[in-house]
């Protein structure tokens, strides 16, 4: 391997989530090389369908903490930046040179959605080569329309994910994956042993890293072993986000 792939294929497979930062600051200029690296990534057909929002005023941010209740270390992190889906600039584009939009179906809002997601995967891996510790919040779709009001967005404009980030107080601690014999398949889909390769990583990874806490206490009886899968369980068993495609509709676009 070249020897200037290792240092950034290095860190990303040595990555963790951060969520305490210090209280550096981020210069502007690193932001905007972020942001430079993000934009650089691959976009479907070159249509260019993800923004990001850089939120600095102190109100906004206090707002945003305040809508993803039970995540402190929002409201701390140095810098938050919500990436968006975009398919207004493509609408834009046809009525400026009088040509009828003819994709106006559920794969606009798809190709806006994975373009941002791809943006911010970009971004977070560029911020960690810098030195950064970065957190993804999805739970900004949570409240998407009063996260939407307060970033200002238009029709066909929508958030995906908030990301904080800054220096890291202490490294982060990296999360042990499901295995690959489960998760990349070749030449077909196969799901052979995946209840016993499941069985054995939620024991695995509860000896690496066991849940501080049990989800859902006052619905669920405790565990002697807690695993992954008891988490991610309790988890999708309370209802989440449900008006979330009333607000996609809402914002312009057609899911059929």
């Amino acid at each position: 391997m070249a020897k200037h792939d290792s240092a950034l294929l290095s860190s990303m497979l040595v990555r963790g989530a951060c969520r305490d930062f210090a209280d550096t600051p981020i210069p502007q200029d690193l932001v905007d090389l972020l942001c430079v690296a993000a934009m650089s990534a691959p976009t479907k057909s070159d249509l260019q369908q993800r923004d990001i929002i850089i939120l600095h005023d102190p109100e906004k941010r206090k707002i945003l903490a305040h809508l993803v209740p039970g995540q402190a270390w929002v409201a701390k992190a140095p810098l938050i930046a919500i990436f968006c889906g975009n398919n207004r600039r493509q609408r834009l584009l046809h009525d400026w040179q009088g040509v009828p939009f003819a994709n106006d179906h559920l794969d606009a809002f798809f190709n806006a959605t994975v373009d941002a997601a791809i943006a911010l995967g970009a971004f977070v891996t560029a911020a960690e080569a810098m030195g950064l510790g970065c957190c993804p919040i999805s739970a900004v779709r949570n409240e998407a329309r009063a996260v939407s009001d307060l970033i200002g967005l238009p029709d066909h404009v929508l958030p995906i994910a908030g990301l904080a980030l800054g220096h890291p107080k202490q490294p982060a601690t990296i999360s042990k994956r499901l295995p690959l014999g489960i998760t990349c398949h070749v030449d077909t889909y196969q799901e052979s042993d995946l209840r016993d390769t499941v069985a054995e990583y939620d024991r695995t990874r509860a000896i690496a890293q066991p849940y501080v806490t049990q989800r859902s206490p006052d619905r669920f009886p405790p565990k002697e072993t807690y695993g992954w899968s008891d988490d991610k369980t309790r988890q999708y068993s309370t209802p989440e986000r449900a008006e979330f495609g009333a607000y996609v509709r809402a914002q312009g676009f057609t899911l059929d």
